[in-house]
């Protein structure tokens, strides 16, 4: 073991001067998400209807991106490295609508996308495209009717097309926010800006009923006003690109060219255009992945980052810490979102990695009042089934406003280490806080480990798995924070007991669809990668599951030497789009080495 330990020593070290070196000079890493056809063809239809002459030159690269990275059958997926799907090749078609008889090559790669289209049910010519897409979305509307509203406005499948897009009921969003949870809304709690725009755009361009037509009339300025309200200072709503290109692409079809959201959200559209042409979804994720770098070092944190560059990034964490109540959503201070950007919106994923990341960072006394913030923004957001939804508190109509597994885990992790580390100066109503959130949390996990022993997590899908879920994913996370929790001594025996259970279940059950070759994909017999893989040796790391983690390591290593850091679209965004990170192989193989040699010393 000795030669097995020195190239896994040499590995680590390798992968963290990679690490170290990528962090920005101002205390972050803001990683890579992967380009998207979707964010690419929004952009450049948002781009042509506001002025075609003007951005020229930006739709021209756009254009030049998507002719680049067809896929061989005309179809379009999330990344470069998807299968193609509907959606995204429909908005594409969409898109080159609009240039097909100004650029000769356009034409025949609309075409040849139209055949893809038709291979899958969908006539681009037809109505019949309207209930495709809603039947794939089914009574989720966050994206599927902002899709077909820009369909519309650029022509497909014609004149009608807006006749068959259902209204969103913009109107709603006038009413406080705290009845949202509680109206039939449409979109999830992250889309109301798509509800506004693309409500109104629907509502100028379809025939209503006369009381219907009355109220949005009268509420369509007010909704204006609303969505200038919740514009972040970079012009982009939630720096997403395709959000704030379906935004603005809505806005001038529906008479609104001169607003300042038209404007703002234009220069973001342009200042967020990669060197290359393509556009990624979102502009970084550097709250996320500096969170999971500080944990991906572990016990070697101090052998890698000396005390200036910790306390660095321990001020960009506090800096970036939401302080008033957010112009957004209306949440509370407290949370950190995703990035650093101003259109990020604190979450219950970013919050506890926040949390987590502090208290390795610096002395436990000089982060107390940021983090016990933080916890008591967190005992705001759980739900009353004691899960953690990722934006708002009891929104569970869709999917993607619902508790989940992997933030509960998360969240979990985070309390248990602040209990741990302030148990003795917590005060009585702090420490009642604290208790109630973790015995929460603790059942609602147990309540949904499934009979295998498997979590499923919400974020994070597979592309290759029925129903693109991720098993592996959620249980391999959620697995990993327990086994962390468990390392706290103020837990009682009773707790100890239930949590020892949920880990070794989890245990079974990610040895139960490990790979032939070692590996893990998102389940049984799905290819492996770096993150699926990485993730599930930190979940198994133990003496008893030795082999079983040096066997990953060296499928891991092999991949490596021949892909490199090859990242895998794993990661979800909106409701069924697909993005990779270049930040997560990285950290994730590192995570992985650095479990196992603790293990081995």
């Amino acid at each position: 073991m000795n030669i097995q330990k020195n190239n896994l020593e040499a590995r680590l070290k390798e992968l963290a001067g990679i690490l170290v070196n990528d962090l920005n000079p101002a205390g972050f890493w803001d990683g890579r998400l992967s380009s998207s056809a979707l964010g690419a063809a929004v952009s450049v239809a948002a781009l042509f209807f506001d002025n075609p002459e003007d951005n020229i030159k930006e739709t021209d690269r756009g254009l030049q991106w998507l002719r680049d990275t067809v896929n061989s059958d005309g179809s379009y997926g999330d990344t470069p490295e998807s299968p193609g799907n509907i959606s995204t090749s429909l908005l594409v078609y969409a898109a080159l609508n609009l240039f097909s008889e100004k650029r000769d090559w356009v034409k025949p790669l609309q075409n040849k996308v139209a055949n893809y289209l038709r291979s899958n049910g969908v006539d681009v010519e037809s109505p019949q495209v309207s209930q495709a897409i809603l039947d794939h979305y089914k009574n989720d509307y966050t994206f599927s009717v902002p899709i077909l509203a820009m369909c519309g406005v650029c022509g497909v499948p014609g004149d009608e097309a807006f006749n068959h897009i259902p209204q969103l009921p913009f109107e709603l969003s006038l009413l406080p926010r705290s009845l949202y949870r509680l109206l039939n809304l449409s979109v999830v709690s992250y889309a109301i800006p798509a509800l506004i725009s693309v409500g109104i755009l629907i509502y100028r361009k379809k025939r209503g009923n006369l009381f219907s037509g009355f109220l949005r009339r009268y509420s369509t300025d007010k909704a204006i006003k609303l969505l200038h309200n919740m514009l972040p200072e970079s012009g982009g709503y939630l720096e997403a690109v395709p959000l704030t290109a379906f935004v603005v692409l809505s806005l001038v079809n529906a008479g609104y060219r001169d607003t300042e959201i038209v404007k703002r959200g234009i220069g973001f559209i342009k200042s967020t255009q990669r060197e290359d042409g393509g556009w990624p979804i979102d502009v970084d994720l550097s709250t996320w992945v500096s969170s999971l770098s500080v944990k991906a070092f572990g016990t070697r944190l101090d052998e890698f980052l000396d005390e200036n560059v910790q306390y660095k990034i321990y001020n960009h964490f506090k800096l970036i810490q939401n302080r008033e109540v957010h112009p957004f959503n209306g949440t509370s201070p407290g949370g950190w979102g995703w990035t650093h950007y101003s259109g990020s919106v604190p979450d219950g994923d970013d919050t506890p990695g926040a949390i987590l990341a502090m208290l390795k960072l610096q002395p436990a006394e000089m982060v107390k009042s940021d983090v016990l913030a933080a916890c008591k923004w967190l005992s705001k957001l759980q739900n009353s089934d004691g899960g953690f939804p990722t934006f708002s508190k009891g929104w569970g109509r869709l999917p993607f406003d619902r508790s989940c597994s992997d933030l509960t885990g998360h969240c979990l992790l985070a309390i248990s280490s602040v209990i741990g580390a302030y148990r003795k100066e917590l005060n009585s109503a702090e420490h009642k806080m604290l208790i109630n959130i973790f015995n929460k949390s603790l059942r609602y996990l147990e309540k949904n480990q499934s009979h295998e022993g498997s979590w499923l997590p919400l974020w994070f899908g597979n592309q290759h798995t029925e129903g693109f879920v991720n098993p592996v994913y959620g249980t391999a996370r959620v697995t990993t924070y327990i086994k962390d929790i468990l390392a706290n001594n103020w837990l009682e025996n009773e707790i100890r007991e239930r949590l020892s259970v949920m880990v070794e279940r989890g245990t079974r059950f990610l040895l139960s669809v490990r790979n032939e070759d070692g590996s893990w994909g998102g389940g049984k017999n799905i290819t492996g990668t770096i993150e699926e893989t990485a993730l599930a040796i930190s979940a198994l790391s133990s003496v008893r599951n030795r082999n079983e983690c040096l066997q990953g390591l060296q499928w891991i290593d092999e991949f490596y030497s021949k892909n490199g850091l090859k990242s895998s679209p794993i990661g979800l965004y909106f409701a069924l789009l697909w993005y990779d990170e270049k930040m997560y192989p990285l950290t994730a193989y590192i995570e992985a080495l650095v479990r196992v040699l603790d293990m081995e010393s």
